[in-house]
């Protein structure tokens, strides 16, 4: 029965997917629209961020879609396709799981934070 439901899953992930890409590009979020002086200051408070991703997870887009609505430049890694990535999210986070926002501090500390509500928390929290 697990078994079954494994493939369920994994068959529903291919359906659906595809369709959350197609909304997401038809139906694409407005950015906000920051001073210029603004915006630089919050680029360069986003250039210890990195989210990490897969293409087609619903909580991925839904991220990804938050990111575009607060017009934050994070540097995005999908952990599906590109090997070095999932490597970086297994090493660093120690589970194989998106989205994940890998924060860095002045020190080089990362901390590595899961779960999209948290993710899209954060982010709002220090920049919308």
């Amino acid at each position: 029965m697990r078994l079954f439901f494994k493939y369920f899953f994994k068959a529903a992930h291919y359906i659906i997917g595809p369709i959350i890409l197609l909304l997401d590009a038809l139906v694409p979020p407005q950015g906000m629209v920051r001073a210029a002086e603004a915006q630089q200051q919050v680029d360069a408070n986003t250039r210890n961020l990195v989210l990490y991703h897969f293409r087609m997870c619903p909580f991925s887009v839904r991220v990804k879609r938050a990111v575009k609505r607060l017009s934050l430049n994070i540097e995005s890694r999908d952990a599906l396709r590109e090997e070095t990535s999932r490597e970086e999210l297994l090493q660093g986070g120690g589970k194989i799981k998106v989205p994940c926002l890998r924060i860095t501090d002045e020190q080089g500390n990362a901390t590595w934070m899961y779960e999209s509500s948290d993710i899209i928390a954060y982010l709002q929290e220090r920049y919308a």
